[in-house]
């Protein structure tokens, strides 16, 4: 092994630790989060302000960014595979710098789900969701004229899927080119790479369906290839164990990621940030098979339950901790931490779209 600092020797929540080349001044993550606030797919000031308030986390990763006009699934949501684009998100690393942050942009291709009129209205007409398999997620999904059921993916041939594996890369060079500390990949929460490790979403035969030897294939290929093109040591990657979002199925979920955990050792990847909500007894496992650092988004029954996952830290079942909502409500979220304050819930009626109100204008502690 490995170019990884030993990060499990220290374990308190506050205190600094090294993952790879990053440096993060405690080991709380603030966790991504999709905010749909880039109109024309760029980054923008009111995101630079957002993501600024916030350096007090030792990790900032960014909502998720798609790596191609086939990626988007959601209106609003910006990107990384345009020079424009790569320009505008300079101002938000930029903004956390200059504050002592460290921040990652999580890249996320959302396949399946996704839809027509979301494209088109970023100028991408006739980009129609792509997946494993012609297969339509249940449910609906938000669009520019409201909620619509998701439709029938276009299957992705395998010369489009070794293509989509290179736009990951294209998009992590863009990320460092844009001032990035790293780059996370989205596998996770019933995106196209979590579509690939779910039987029910992906029914190929060929060398990206059938066993799980080959429904991993994808996402340690995009792993790979993104380790490649800006350093192992830079790239970290999420997962989601059986949460069942985007109507992702999996049964064999106990034997798939054990050995997609063992194929990734190999890589020596920065980290691996790991969404338990779905199979919080497969943690125990996933931490003693993965070599490097395990960020931890741990699931409470109670939103503001933070001396739980703290002490995860402590206890040594998490080199890191990533919170998500409490992010938004809670700009100085550490600060708070740290005092015992009181923490406040954010209005998610305006989570998602909109302008600064309920995205910029949360009080600081010293404000409130």
């Amino acid at each position: 092994m490995s170019q990884h600092t030993d990060v499990r020797t220290h374990r308190t929540a506050f205190e600094p630790v090294q993952l790879g080349s990053l440096r993060l001044r405690n080991r709380i993550a603030m966790a991504p989060m999709t905010r749909s606030r880039s109109y024309d797919t760029h980054a923008t000031p009111d995101m630079a302000t957002y993501y600024s308030q916030r350096t007090g986390a030792g990790l900032i990763v960014t909502e998720g960014i798609q790596p191609s006009p086939a990626g988007q699934g959601y209106p609003s949501t910006p990107g990384l595979h345009s020079a424009s684009q790569v320009e505008s998100w300079r101002a938000v690393t930029d903004a956390v710098h200059a504050r002592g942050g460290t921040i990652v942009a999580q890249l996320m291709h959302t396949g399946r789900i996704g839809h027509p009129s979301s494209t088109a209205a970023a100028g991408h007409d006739g980009v129609v969701p792509v997946g494993p398999s012609p297969v339509r997620a249940a449910g609906q999904i938000f669009t520019p004229t409201g909620l619509q059921d998701h439709v029938v993916p276009r299957e992705l041939t395998d010369d489009e899927i070794v293509a989509t594996v290179a736009d990951f890369a294209d998009a992590a060079r863009n990320a460092v080119a844009a001032g990035f500390d790293g780059v996370e990949i989205h596998g996770a929460n019933g995106y196209l790479l979590h579509q690939f490790l779910a039987t029910n979403a992906n029914r190929r035969t060929d060398r990206w369906g059938g066993s799980p030897e080959n429904r991993i294939r994808l996402t340690v290929e995009v792993a790979r290839a993104v380790a490649d093109a800006i350093g192992a040591d830079r790239t970290g990657l999420r997962l989601s164990p059986n949460n069942g979002l985007g109507d992702t199925h999996e049964p064999d979920h106990a034997t798939t990621y054990p050995l997609l955990v063992a194929e990734l050792n190999e890589l020596d990847l920065t980290y691996l940030h790991l969404v338990d909500a779905g199979a919080p007894a497969l943690t125990p496992i996933l931490r003693s098979t993965w070599d490097g650092a395990l960020v931890l988004n741990a699931a409470t029954p109670d939103p503001v339950d933070h001396p739980r996952r703290l002490d995860l830290v402590e206890a040594g079942a998490a080199d890191v901790v990533s919170f998500g909502r409490l992010f938004i409500a809670n700009p100085d979220l550490v600060t708070r931490l740290i005092a015992g304050a009181e923490l406040a819930l954010p209005d998610m009626s305006r989570a998602y779209g909109g302008d600064h109100r309920g995205y910029t204008d949360y009080p600081a502690l010293a404000a409130s």
